[in-house]
Formats: C-alpha cells, sequence, structure tokens
C-alpha cells in the first residue's frame, strides 16, 4: 500500500526538486515529504488492525505525520535543526500503465515544482527539463543537448516533423508501413554533435489519439541500419523481413 506513494515521491517529487539543489560534497542526512510513505504504511496496518502501537509509538507516528505535513527537507544537528518550505505547487499526472495509481510530475506549460520565493522545476511527463524546453525550444539548443531524454522533450515540444524539416536531417531510407496503413516510416542520420552515431526512425503510432490524429514520433535505433523496415523490425525484435507481414501494428 506504501510502495505506489514512495514511488510517487521518491522518484518523483523528490527527484525535481533535486534538480534545485547544487552539488553537496560528502553526506547529508536529511528527513524529508519523500519518507511519508513509511508512515502511510504504518497507517495502513492500524486501520488494518494488523499490529497495535504502544502509546509511545502512536506520540512518534503523531509527531511524524505532523513534521510530513508542516515541513519539507529537514537537517538536525545537535543544536539546530534547519526546516526548508514545502512546495507551494505540484502538478502531477497518472503514470500510464501504473498498477497501483502511481503519479509522475508534469505541466506541459508552467513549473511542475515550484516555490514561494518563484523558483521551481519544469516537468514534462516524468521527466525533469531546463526552462528552455518548455519556453523557448529551438532546432540550435536541441542540436547541441547532450542529454538523451531531454532532446527527446524538447523535439515532441515542436513535433518530429518540425525538427526533422528544420534540422534538415538527411533521409537514409522510406518505405510504407505495413502494420500501419497510409502511414510511412522514415530513416534519418543523426545530426552532428549528437552523443552516439545512431539513427533516427521516425514513425507514427498505431492507434489514433483522442483528437483523431496519430501521434508521430522518434526512435533510436543503431547506425548500421540503411532499411527503414529493418530498423523498424529491430524495435520489435524481428527482422525486416518478418516485420513486413505484419497485419495490424498497434
Amino acid at each position: 500500500m506504501a510502495q505506489p506513494l514512495r514511488t510517487s515521491l521518491v522518484d518523483g517529487v523528490a527527484v525535481a526538486i533535486r534538480q534545485l539543489v547544487g552539488p553537496m560534497p560528502g553526506l547529508v542526512t536529511w528527513y524529508g515529504q519523500q519518507e511519508a510513505h513509511h508512515l502511510a504504511y504504518f497507517a495502513a496496518l492500524q486501520q488494518l488492525r494488523l499490529v497495535t502501537c504502544t502509546e509511545r509509538e502512536n506520540r512518534i507516528l503523531d509527531l511524524q505525520g505532523e513534521l510530513a505535513r508542516s515541513t519539507g527537507w529537514w537537517w538536525v544537528t545537535d543544536d539546530v535543526c534547519v526546516m526548508s518550505e514545502r512546495p507551494t505547487t505540484l502538478h502531477t499526472e497518472p503514470t500510464p500503465n501504473a498498477a497501483n495509481g502511481e503519479l509522475r510530475m508534469h505541466h506541459s506549460t508552467e513549473p511542475a515544482v515550484q516555490f514561494s520565493d518563484g523558483t521551481g522545476t519544469f516537468v514534462l511527463h516524468g521527466t525533469a527539463v531546463p526552462d528552455w524546453v518548455i519556453c523557448d525550444p529551438s532546432v540550435g539548443r536541441i542540436s547541441t543537448e547532450r542529454n538523451a531524454e531531454i532532446r527527446r522533450c524538447a523535439i515532441e515540444r515542436i513535433g518530429w516533423d518540425t525538427f526533422v524539416r528544420s534540422a534538415r536531417l538527411r533521409l537514409v531510407d522510406r518505405a510504407d508501413d505495413p502494420g500501419n496503413v497510409g502511414q510511412s516510416l522514415e530513416l534519418y542520420a543523426t545530426p552532428r554533435g549528437w552523443t552516439g552515431r545512431g539513427r533516427i526512425l521516425l514513425t507514427a503510432n498505431g492507434s489514433l489519439e483522442r483528437d483523431g490524429t496519430r501521434r508521430r514520433y522518434g526512435l533510436a535505433v543503431p547506425s548500421h541500419f540503411t532499411s527503414a523496415l529493418d530498423a523498424a523490425g529491430w524495435t520489435y525484435g524481428v527482422a525486416g523481413r518478418d516485420y513486413t507481414r505484419l497485419a495490424r501494428r498497434t
């Protein structure tokens, strides 16, 4: 029961907030809201009558719960306790295919995590990104970005077709998509400056979006591919000749 909350907090909120903190030498012992899943675990045990706590244990749990509701990360020494403010804004969305309702950080136009002093972190579908990805994505910035996940997020902001056209990527091969009637597969060489010398397979989703369109997206494939069909087959773990017999792709 506590695991979904742990995933949402530790892999979501805590990761986003760490983007605002510079590198720290040594080990810092801190406590914070990302430990709230422990409180949820003990609360569930008590509600299900699987455990009975002593008065002292209940008092400790109450104090920890009050801390989680009242402050952000906090550090304790012998003489001083340093406490940080909680975020004033948290934007989330359901994690796709999550088994237990896990959430991930996301907002398409504003910082997904923001504090009262105006500092915040932009997060797209769980990936923390620089502000330019949201506010001013450009082919130039994308082409010099070394982080593959940030590149992907920025490209999806402007659209893969727009990026391919504006970046003037070299077309290696094009073929009809046998499992996606009316759609094509396009294999492109990656721009100079990208880490790795793979290639990009531009394809369309096999199912329709809510607005009736098909989302176009790029997949990273090894650089030795010269056939779009072979590259598409590789993403499914089959040879290109087997992919050509695909009746329908979802």
